[in-house]
């Protein structure tokens, strides 16, 4: 019975202001048999009002809708106890950091390709048990990059260091590093500062890769990392990276 109630299908609402696309997303939804489609919305207002009387398990939700868009369909619904799970359809890849810090199950771009949203109903399958009683981290816990046609989900316990490189930050994920729409600063506010710190405008550090501290002269601080690489530290930041130091 447990099994059977765990892969019960998720009651579904979908939200877009296009019609076809409507159209289009029922038509994948209908192939896949871990979903129910219980109703449609075409504006963010009658969305939430949907979520009150029918309270979904899961909102396929667009981001791009005329007053009330989705983001705001999202913060709404991070004010409850008891709320749906959402996985954003979007055709845009730069909303990214706003979806994950709603902490949404999935970022999906269009078009959909039924294969990939076959992936992000599994993700919200697989967190069934929680998908109601959710509620948002402080901190980041989860980074979503543009990678060839669609977002990988990264965990931050996975990210060494962070580089800023104009209106977007770089990541460094062991051997690979992938550029997010992000600037350095907004994203220093978003990560646990127990677990990173910052040590120069252009960079941010995980703490447990820095091995030590070194002292290059007339006042000049340089990090040093696992892999034997010097990092310059800033002056505004140096205070800081050396109290974490204790000194």
């Amino acid at each position: 019975m447990a099994d059977e109630e765990t892969r019960a299908p998720l009651r579904t609402l979908i939200v877009d202001d296009e019609p076809l696309a409507v159209e289009r997303m029922q038509v994948i939804c209908a192939k896949l048999k871990d979903l129910a489609v219980i109703g449609t919305a075409s504006d963010g207002a009658a969305a939430l009002r949907l979520v009150e009387a029918l309270q979904p398990d899961l909102i396929l939700l667009d981001m791009t809708m005329p007053e009330v868009d989705g983001l705001a369909v999202a913060r709404e619904l991070a004010k409850q106890d008891i709320r749906p799970a959402v996985i954003f359809v979007t055709a845009h890849d730069s909303f990214a950091v706003e979806a994950f810090d709603l902490d949404a199950v999935d970022y999906v771009l269009k078009p959909v390709a039924p294969e990939r949203l076959g992936r992000a109903i599994e993700r919200a399958l697989s967190h069934r048990s929680n998908l109601r009683t959710v509620t948002a981290s402080e901190w980041l816990t989860e980074l979503w990059v543009p990678h060839r046609s669609e977002l990988l989900r990264i965990a931050t316990s996975q990210v060494g260091r962070i580089d800023a490189e104009r209106d977007y930050v770089r990541l460094h994920v062991d051997d690979r590093n992938y550029l997010l729409l992000q600037t350095i600063a907004g994203l220093e506010q978003r990560l646990n500062p127990t677990e990173f710190i910052r040590i120069h405008r252009s960079t941010i550090l995980r703490r447990e890769c820095i091995r030590g501290l070194r002292h290059d002269g007339l006042g000049v601080w340089s990090v040093e990392l696992d892999n034997g690489e010097a990092l310059r530290i800033g002056r505004t930041y140096l205070p800081k990276v050396k109290a974490m130091a204790g000194r």
